[in-house]
């Protein structure tokens, strides 16, 4: 990169006097890694990790601590695993009896039968059994309400 100066903050070219951004770490001007790509939070970064590394992940703590919670507060609930995708990672749908619902990651396959297994829930693949009806008939019925206070909302 001919023609640049190392000048160690945003101002102008010694050379020329066109105007500069600020240096990197190693004080060249828009060379090197971002900040972002630096802390591993890059696109490349993001591309590189292995997918086997993703695959044994722990559940994380924080949607671990709500599937408990929602486990223990609701009636005849039951787990369906959902696949991992290019865009999500492996999520859980939690299903109670009355058809009201809740999905976190949970860190693969064999992290969500481990967390059923402690929870001591029925699991299943969404992809084999598909979703309950009652989830559906739920969904449905809250669709409904939701469009009925908006009605009545409108005509107050």
């Amino acid at each position: 990169m001919q023609g640049r100066e190392k000048t160690g903050r945003a101002g102008r070219c010694a050379r020329c006097g066109a105007a500069t951004s600020p240096t990197d770490r190693a004080g060249v001007a828009g060379i090197g890694p971002s900040r972002a790509e630096a802390d591993g939070m890059g696109l490349v970064s993001r591309l590189r990790r292995s997918r086997a590394a993703r695959a044994g992940r722990r559940v994380p703590e924080a949607d671990e601590a709500h599937l408990r919670a929602w486990a223990a507060a609701h009636r005849g609930v039951e787990m369906f695993v959902e696949p991992r995708t290019t865009v999500t990672d492996t999520t859980a749908v939690m299903v109670a009896a009355d058809g009201s619902w809740t999905r976190r990651r949970v860190g693969g396959p064999e992290g969500a039968r481990r967390l059923a297994r402690s929870l001591r829930l029925p699991v299943y693949d969404v992809q084999i059994v598909g979703y309950p009806q009652r989830m559906r008939d739920h969904d449905a019925r809250e669709r409904v309400l939701r469009e009925r206070r908006r009605r009545e909302d409108l005509e107050r």
